[in-house]
């Protein structure tokens, strides 16, 4: 999968699973933004991900299942921004079900940077069940798809 390829499939990714530091996996909406090669998040003061980063831990995680059929571990580092502007291009509905307004003083917008993408792309579930049949009938192992990676 080329560059262009895995930001195509993370444009479809509504939520995934975000680290940072010691923080646990969380679900999280990403927001990507490939000409610049980061994600965005709207995180909240307070959480374990803030929390994180205010001690000064950076190295994240993200976890991806199932967008387009596509799968991934995707390392990288992030901070806190203060950005406005791009915290007003961000905001929608969805996040404004979690504050009280783009003013609200509890909004932490996060950057992700990603250095690496582990990446899995599997055939559709029609695909899947040819395969299974496929492979009780020759004996051979299915063709589950791809699996490569993906340096930024």
């Amino acid at each position: 999968m080329s560059d262009k390829r895995f930001w195509e499939a993370m444009d479809d990714v509504r939520a995934a699973m975000l680290s940072i530091g010691s923080a646990r996996h969380v679900p999280m909406s990403p927001y990507p933004e490939a000409d610049r090669n980061r994600m965005w998040f709207i995180g909240a003061a307070g959480t374990d991900l803030v929390e994180a980063l205010d001690a000064g831990q950076s190295d994240g995680s993200l976890i991806v299942t199932g967008a387009d059929h596509v799968y991934a571990r995707i390392e990288g580092r992030a901070s806190l921004s203060s950005d406005r502007g791009k915290l007003e291009d961000l905001w929608n509905p969805v996040a404004s079900s979690w504050f009280d307004g783009i003013d609200d003083p509890d909004i932490r917008l996060i950057e992700f940077i990603p250095s690496e993408a582990e990446i899995w792309e599997t055939t559709n579930s029609i695909g899947f069940m040819v395969e299974m049949a496929k492979s009780k009938m020759t004996g051979d192992t299915p063709d589950m798809g791809d699996h490569y990676t993906v340096r930024f």
